[in-house]
């Protein structure tokens, strides 16, 4: 029996079809392709080329779960930037699935950890569970283009989603640099505070890094002819984080310092929500930028700043944290929530 997953954002929609496996509890992926959001007027194009013409040859799927990155209410959803409303109710009716569910596209990941092998993730820290903790509860956070936050009560066969706006809590600056650059950032976006998710982002670490120009220092740095080029094309920014870190990686001493700081308030954000959560299930990062710094999230300064909770300290010992390398791990779990919805319909 198929099921389909979609992983749907304002840039672009993932869909799959997958089966289930007699012996694997995972979901088996059929086939997959990528379509560009803008070049559609609406999701229901995407989804009757994809279900009509590219996988005219494969079994129709029974069950269907959309990942969306949008404000969700009552199984429909609004992709703000692209003016699509999607209605789960109508896609079930028009596309002949017998169940259909919308569902944020960061909490729907939550779904994914029972089903994950061992090349999807690796344990920076195994941890050490306690007598009398909940080891069903898990938590986890991930930074993109934004910063997501989910938990999950995960037991058995059952999933229990609890979908959270962590990410938007207030920006706790630890340092004198960080205070500045708080101070700066509220300046530049004309704003009254400064939320986790304006710093730990890759649109954040574009931020920190046009603070850490803006000074006397930096004006001759190789960068400047870029950030100049962002003015005039907004766009040009998704490109920057990517030069930051490759500069950081060739010893550039200023990207050096702009990654460290992103890096330390990951850490320092991902401590807080083990110590607000005490998901001794495991503590998990996600997100775009996972897989690409892995090694620093294994590294001493990350670790360090993970640790730093003054008295609590010591609990952070017991938590497992763990990062997801599949690139694709929104489908996946997508998939995975679609093949528990073949049960309950």
């Amino acid at each position: 029996m198929n099921f389909l997953a979609c992983d749907l954002g304002g840039t672009k929609v993932l869909l799959g079809i997958f089966k289930k496996e007699t012996n694997d509890d995972s979901p088996k992926l059929i086939f997959k392709k990528k379509y560009i959001s803008s070049n559609w007027d609406s999701f229901d194009l995407i989804l009757e080329d994809f279900l009509k013409n590219e996988c005219k040859n494969i079994t129709h799927p029974s069950s269907a779960c959309f990942a969306v990155a949008g404000p969700l209410s009552n199984n429909k959803a609004e992709i703000i930037n692209l003016s699509w409303n999607i209605s789960g109710n109508s896609l079930k009716n028009n596309f002949n699935f017998k169940s259909c569910e919308l569902i944020n596209d960061f909490a729907v990941q939550i779904y994914g950890i029972p089903y994950l092998k061992k090349n999807q993730y690796s344990t920076i820290q195994d941890g050490s569970h306690f007598e009398g903790s909940n080891n069903d509860l898990h938590a986890i956070v991930g930074a993109g283009t934004g910063l997501g936050l989910a938990r999950g009560i995960i037991s058995g066969g059952k999933v229990k989603v609890l979908a959270s706006e962590g990410g938007h809590v207030e920006y706790s600056p630890k340092s004198k640099s960080e205070w500045e650059l708080k101070i700066w950032l509220k300046n530049y976006l004309k704003v009254e505070r400064i939320s986790c998710e304006r710093i730990i982002s890759g649109t954040g670490l574009s931020r920190i890094a046009e603070w850490r120009l803006s000074k006397p220092d930096a004006q001759n740095h190789p960068l400047q002819k870029y950030l100049k080029e962002i003015k005039i094309f907004d766009a040009a920014r998704k490109e920057l984080p990517e030069k930051i870190c490759n500069l950081s990686k060739e010893g550039d001493q200023l990207m050096i310092e702009v990654e460290r700081i992103w890096l330390g308030a990951y850490a320092s954000l991902l401590g807080d929500v083990a110590l607000q959560e005490l998901c001794f299930g495991g503590l998990w990062i996600s997100g775009g930028t996972a897989p690409k710094h892995f090694k620093n999230f294994k590294s001493d300064l990350f670790m360090k700043q993970f640790f730093d909770k003054g008295r609590l300290k010591d609990i952070l010992k017991t938590i497992p944290l763990k990062v997801i390398l599949d690139e694709e791990f929104g489908l996946f779990s997508a998939a995975c929530r679609a093949k528990m919805l073949l049960n309950t319909k």
